[in-house]
């Protein structure tokens, strides 16, 4: 058994993709037509982590909402100050800037995507 992908719904697949290609730096490897929806997969350069972007062309009465069991995705870099100033270059900004998990341990911070799906973003050095 493998893991293949997470998929997620999202309501503007032009921001989505956006997001997760210009600023996270997925790359989208595949793209499916259904009857209702179209799906957007969006992999990392090493091809083991996929998100599958779904848009279904119609949105259920009272749109999505993320429930309480969903808690983030989360992605690495080498370098969070860099990607901090991407971020900003971006327009956007931290829900809760850098900081250091424990002394010598990692520094993280989160941000949402455009459907409001908490990110988390780690930095490995």
């Amino acid at each position: 058994m493998n893991f293949l992908h997470t998929m997620i719904r999202v309501k503007d697949i032009d921001k989505s993709l956006k997001f997760y290609q210009e600023l996270i730096g997925l790359k989208q490897v595949k793209t499916m037509e259904l009857k209702d929806a179209t799906l957007y997969f969006v992999s990392d350069e090493r091809g083991c982590c996929t998100i599958e972007l779904t848009y279904n062309h119609e949105l259920p009465e009272g749109g999505y909402n993320h429930g309480n069991y969903f808690g983030h995705l989360a992605f690495g870099t080498s370098d969070l100050d860099a990607f901090s100033e991407k971020l900003k270059a971006f327009g956007m900004d931290y829900t809760r800037p850098p900081f250091l998990v424990r002394e010598g341990g990692p520094k993280i911070a989160f941000l949402n995507d455009p459907d409001g799906f908490p990110i988390e973003i780690i930095e490995k050095k």
